[in-house]
């Protein structure tokens, strides 16, 4: 998984994004302002950088003036179209406003950690190995055969473990809003995941809500 710098000086919402993100696997460090941000991003090497444009000492978009090579995602309360583009401008890879959603900002971590060749290409546990690229399962070392949306489900639930998906969400995710259909379809899929590699234990019902990946 990532390496994450998370610079934000809301300690209740920097400790959120951190818990979070080191919940689905990634490893963060935490800095509180602008200054401290741009000392450590330029001292290590990062694999991401959560950044707040309103800070203490230097701004967010100001601290991108000097951070180079490096994908960043603007986390703020500017949620104007004016402070989006100048964003994207500076070279953010993706800008989310604030209050958000934890599952909405662990997928677009995923996203720009994916095109920036920098998350995970495979993900194993217990007998499980899962390889993204190409779309593959195994469990013991024999292929098991997934169709499309079963392999998408088990990747979001992968990408989220820990992290409880209700079934409206979990809809949203992996069929995108296109399905017309109602939340039973998921836990059909869910029963055909458990049965296919045997991980019962693993895919935990969380009551009136959905499903949790626990590892």
């Amino acid at each position: 998984m990532a390496k994450i710098l998370i610079v934000e000086d809301e300690k209740a919402i920097n400790d959120l994004i951190k818990f979070n993100l080191e919940l689905v696997g990634h490893t963060c460090s935490q800095v509180f302002d602008g200054e401290s941000g741009l000392e450590e991003a330029l001292k290590f090497q990062y694999d991401l950088i959560i950044l707040d444009v309103m800070l203490p000492k230097y701004s967010g978009f100001e601290m991108m003036k000097y951070i180079e090579g490096t994908p960043v995602i603007f986390v703020t309360a500017k949620s104007t179209a004016q402070d989006r583009i100048k964003g994207f401008r500076l070279g953010a890879d993706d800008y989310i406003t604030k209050p958000f959603d934890i599952v909405e900002l662990v997928e677009r971590v995923k996203a720009v950690l994916r095109r920036t060749k920098a998350d995970a290409k495979c993900f194993a546990f217990d007998d499980i190995r899962i390889e993204f690229d190409n779309r593959r399962v195994y469990k013991a070392g024999k292929e098991v055969s997934l169709k499309p949306r079963e392999f998408d489900l088990l990747e979001v639930l992968v990408n989220n473990r820990n992290l409880a998906l209700s079934r409206e969400r979990l809809l949203q995710l992996v069929w995108e809003y296109d399905f017309e259909g109602d939340t039973r379809t998921v836990d059909v899929h869910i029963q055909r995941i458990r049965q296919k590699l045997g991980i019962s234990d693993r895919i935990q019902t969380v009551y009136k809500t959905g499903y949790r990946f626990e590892i």
